[in-house]
């Protein structure tokens, strides 16, 4: 059972996600029945485009189902979650680069591992419940599953700032800061799809598509960028001024509750991936770090908070950013040689 629907229908293939119970979080079994699916239908004929969305009013897919993870990690065995990383970029990676239109719709929450197959999609639409994020450094992890470019590609520091806070977007702010395309009310959306299966005809979505609503990142943008544009994360903090505007004090206490070297990680690789944009490069630094986060990050502790104890207390291996050293960024971001990132499997 890999919880995804997977079917052709009329001109289309069609993912759909159906994990309800678990807000859809995509499991290992899940993240390679899509990818068998794009591999299917990448040539294909009989499909003229892909349509991603999932069960449930309340999440398209809430994040990737950790659980595993951290079961096969506490026991000192870091191939799984490795295999699962690396399995899950190189689906990620496909959807960025897929040949056909992809439509992804995107109700509720998009986080983490959902934002690899929702925002990945060349026509992404949103609605007035959604709620997209990359809250990885609230558990030990960088923005990863090619987020990381998209952050790269925000307008300002907005990339920064979303990446450094895992503040959450609703619909305006999504599509100002580049992680959807279109505004359409949901009701509207069985009908559209309907029709698109139909037709296969990807613009009807332009057709559909109404006015984004206002986006309060957008009018926080100018205090954002002054305090988000510094090179290594004390340069931020020491940006933040003696009196911090809303925005910037709204930062302040998401960040706080954040693994310090996630948040310097992250923000060393969303300056690398804006150097190179593409996927390939994105992957590769966000793989580098989750190769290693269960064994020299703060992944599992951050977990264990999270959702095994539930404490809310996790005990990172930096008390502060001013305890971070350059040698520990360094040390997350190196390459990793024979284990490097590759698209294709060596094996």
């Amino acid at each position: 059972m890999t919880d995804c629907i997977i079917r052709k229908e009329g001109k289309v293939g069609r993912i759909t996600l159906d994990r309800p119970q678990a807000l859809n979080a995509m499991t290992y079994d899940m993240c390679l029945a899509i990818d068998a699916a794009l591999i299917r239908w990448a040539d294909d004929p009989d499909v003229a485009m892909v349509i991603l969305d999932a069960v449930g009013e309340k999440a398209f897919c809430a994040g990737g189902d950790i659980a595993e993870m951290y079961a096969t990690g506490i026991a000192g065995d870091y191939a799984y979650g490795r295999r699962f990383w690396r399995d899950e970029y190189r689906m990620n990676a496909r959807l960025f680069t897929f040949p056909k239109p992809v439509a992804s719709f995107l109700q509720g929450f998009t986080m983490g591992g959902g934002v690899g197959i929702g925002c990945h999609a060349s026509h992404r639409v949103v609605g007035d419940t959604s709620r997209i994020a990359m809250p990885e450094c609230t558990i030990g992890l960088v923005p990863d599953v090619g987020g990381s470019l998209i952050l790269a590609q925000a307008p300002g520091r907005l990339g920064e700032y979303l990446g450094l806070t895992g503040d959450r977007m609703a619909a305006g702010d999504a599509i100002h800061c580049c992680f959807a395309d279109y505004y359409i009310p949901e009701e509207a959306w069985p009908d559209l799809i309907a029709a698109l299966t139909l037709t296969g005809d990807w613009t009807l979505i332009d057709a559909a598509a109404q006015p984004a609503p206002d986006s309060r990142l957008a009018g926080w943008q100018s205090e954002i960028d002054k305090v988000f544009g510094g090179e290594r994360l004390g340069d931020i903090y020491r940006a933040v001024p003696d009196s911090p505007s809303e925005p910037i004090a709204h930062a302040l206490r998401l960040m706080s509750r954040n693994a310090p070297l996630a948040m310097a990680v992250g923000l060393e690789i969303i300056r690398r991936v804006r150097q190179r944009p593409t996927i390939e490069n994105a992957l590769d630094q966000e793989f580098r770090f989750t190769f290693r986060a269960m064994q020299h990050g703060d992944f599992l502790e951050g977990i264990r908070a999270a959702i095994i104890d539930k404490d809310r207390k996790p005990k990172w291996r930096h008390a502060d950013w001013q305890a971070l050293r350059g040698a520990d960024v360094l040390r997350m971001t190196l390459p990793l040689g024979k284990d490097a990132f590759t698209l294709e499997d060596r094996t």
